[in-house]
C-alpha cells in the first residue's frame, strides 16, 4: 500500500517537464467512486434517520440489556447470546453488561466445564474464544478432554460439524506454545474442508465455507456483521429483538458513515509551484490536512498531538526515499536491510498515530510515545502482518511496473529458494506475528484496551484487503467494491 512518491531533488521547470514525461506509469485502473459520496455532504442530505426509529433502537437496547442480565441456569445459553450480539455488530452498546457476564462465567468456568455441556465441543470452544478475546486467562488444555491417549483429537468429533467450526474459530486466538491449538487448527481444517454433505445443513455448510476463507477473529467486525445479519434472519429460532436492533443500528451507522465520507470527498485541491504536476494535489491535500489537524487539536486543548502526526509522516517519507534509492540503484537488499525500512513504508505507524488524533482524553501523550518511539511488540507485529501480506499479494503487480524488491524477492535471492517457498515462510511469519498480537492483547499494559482493540482491528483489515494473494486495495473493482457497497451504499432491508 505504498504511495507512488518519486524521490528526486529540486530542479528547474524545464527539467521538471522532462522528468515528468519520463515518469513510469503504475497502470492503476481509474477511480471507481469518483464524487459518489459527495452528495451526502450537502445540508439537504443531513442525517434523515427518523426520530421514531431512533426511539425504537433505545427500547430494543433496553430489552437486550435485560436478556444479558437475566439469570439463567445454563451459562452456555449466555455464551451463545453474547456470541450472537457480537456477530450482529451491536456489542458496542453493551460492553459493560457483556464484561460483567463474562467475568461471572470466568469465575465459575470450572463448574461449567464439569457440569454444563461437559462433552459439547461447541460450548467449550465458544467459552474459550469469548474469554480469551476479552483477555481472561484460560488455558488451551481445556480441550484435552477431546483428545485420545496419543494426544490426537478424537475421530468421533468429525461428525460434529458445528463443534469443529467453533473449535476452528477458537484456534485463531493462539499464543506461542499453544501446541494443542496448532494441532486443533490442522485437525479442523482437514475435516471442515471435506465435510460430508449429509452431516451439515446448507446454512451450516455456507458458514463453514466462509469461515475457512475468513475466520471471525481475522475479519473486519462491521463487514462480518453485514454478512451475518441475513444469515441470522434465516435461522428459524432467531431472536426478533436482536435482529431488529441489528438492522436498525446498521442502517443508522451507515447513514453517519455516508455523511463522513461525503465530507472527506470536499477537499480543495490547488496546484503548488515547484513540484512535479502529479505531486501538487498530494502536497496541497497533505498540507491542508495537517493545518486543519493543528487547528482542531489546539481548539480541543491537545496541541501536542500535531507533533506526533508530523513525525509519523516524516518517518514514512524517509522510508519511501530509501526504497526509491534502492530501486534506482537496482539494489535487492537482504531481509535484514529490507524489513526495518519496509515496516515503516507499510504506513502502519502513520495510520495508527493518525487514528489516535481524534480520540478522547483517555489517549495520552504516553500513548503517542508508545506507538512512535517505544516500538512495542504489538505494533511491530501489526506492521509485520501488513507488510508481508501486502508483499505476498502485490509483489508481481509491482514488479511488472517497476518497483523496489519486496520481501518475496529479497527472501528468494538471499536464501536461494523458489517464490512459493519464500511465500510459505513469510506466511509462517504472519502466523507468528498474530500470536504476538494475541499475547499483547492479553497482557496488562499502560495503554488503554480500547486503543489495543483498534490496533488489532487494523491488522484484521489487512487480512481482508490482501485476501487470497490478491491486493484488493490496488484492484478496487474486485471484491473490495462489494465490501464498500455493502457497508456504505446499500442499507439493510427492514
Amino acid at each position: 500500500m505504498s504511495l507512488p512518491i518519486l524521490a528526486i531533488p529540486p530542479s528547474s521547470p524545464a527539467q521538471e517537464t522532462s522528468r515528468v514525461a519520463e515518469r513510469r506509469s503504475a497502470n492503476f485502473h481509474p477511480g471507481i467512486w469518483g464524487d459518489y459520496f459527495l452528495k451526502y455532504a450537502s445540508d439537504s442530505n443531513s442525517m434523515s434517520f427518523p426520530a421514531k426509529a431512533k426511539g425504537r433502537i433505545e427500547r430494543l437496547k433496553g430489552e437486550v440489556r435485560k436478556m444479558l442480565t437475566d439469570a439463567t441456569d445454563k451459562p452456555s445459553q449466555k455464551l451463545n447470546l453474547i456470541d450472537q450480539i457480537q456477530r450482529l455488530g451491536i456489542a458496542y452498546h453493551f460492553e459493560i453488561e457483556i464484561n460483567q457476564q463474562l467475568e461471572q462465567i470466568h469465575k465459575s468456568y470450572f463448574e461449567l466445564h464439569d457440569n454444563d455441556n461437559n462433552d459439547d465441543l461447541h460450548t467449550v470452544a465458544l467459552l474459550f474464544r469469548l474469554l480469551r478475546q476479552q483477555s481472561y486467562t484460560i488455558s488451551c488444555e481445556i480441550f484435552n478432554k477431546f483428545r485420545d491417549r496419543e494426544g490426537n483429537f478424537s475421530e468421533s468429533l468429525i461428525a460434529d460439524v458445528q463443534g469443529l467450526l467453533s473449535l476452528f474459530e477458537a484456534c485463531h486466538l493462539r499464543f506461542h506454545g499453544d501446541d494443542i491449538l496448532n494441532d486443533a487448527l490442522a485437525f479442523t481444517i482437514t475435516h471442515l474442508e471435506t465435510i460430508d454433505k449429509g452431516k451439515a445443513s446448507p446454512k451450516l455448510k455456507k458458514q463453514v465455507s466462509h469461515a475457512l476463507n475468513q475466520p471471525i477473529y481475522n475479519g473486519i467486525p462491521r463487514l462480518e456483521a453485514r454478512r451475518y445479519i441475513p444469515l441470522y434472519q434465516d435461522e428459524p429460532l432467531h431472536n426478533e429483538v436482536l435482529l431488529s436492533l441489528a438492522k436498525l443500528d446498521f442502517n443508522l451507522l451507515q447513514e453517519q458513515h455516508q455523511k463522513e465520507l461525503g465530507n472527506l470527498t470536499r477537499w480543495d485541491v490547488d496546484a503548488k509551484d515547484g513540484l512535479p504536476e502529479y505531486m501538487q494535489a498530494c502536497y496541497k491535500t497533505v498540507f491542508d490536512l495537517y493545518d486543519e489537524i493543528g487547528y482542531e487539536m489546539t481548539r480541543k486543548g491537545r496541541p501536542y498531538r500535531l507533533f506526533f502526526a508530523k513525525e509519523a509522516m516524516k518517518n514514512l517519507v524517509r522510508a519511501y526515499f530509501t526504497e526509491a534509492k534502492w530501486f534506482h540503484q537496482n539494489h535487492v537488499p537482504t531481509m535484514e536491510e529490507y524489513m526495518p525500512i519496509a515496516l515503516q513504508s507499510a504506513a502502519v505507524e502513520l495510520l495508527l498515530v493518525t487514528l489516535l488524533l481524534g480520540m478522547g482524553d483517555f489517549v495520552t501523550k504516553d500513548a503517542f510515545d508508545w506507538v512512535l518511539y517505544v516500538d512495542p511488540k504489538m505494533v511491530k507485529a501489526v506492521k509485520l502482518v501488513v507488510r508481508l501480506l501486502d508483499d505476498i499479494a502485490g509483489h508481481k503487480f509491482e514488479q511488472e511496473r517497476g518497483h523496489v524488491a519486496s520481501s518475496v524477492e529479497c527472501f528468494m535471492k538471499q536464501y536461494g529458494v523458489t517464490e512459493e517457498e519464500a511465500k510459505e515462510e513469510l506466511r509462517k511469519q504472519v502466523a507468528d506475528a498474530w500470536k504476538d498480537i494475541n499475547e499483547e492483547l492479553h497482557c496488562p499494559t499502560i495503554i488503554p484496551r480500547p486503543l489495543l482493540v483498534r490496533i488489532h482491528n487494523f491488522a484484521r483489515t489487512m487480512h481482508v484487503v490482501y485476501k487470497d494473494e490478491i491486493d484488493l486495495y490496488t484492484h478496487g473493482v474486485t471484491e473490495f467494491k462489494k465490501h464498500v457497497t455493502s457497508l456504505y451504499v446499500n442499507p439493510l432491508p427492514m
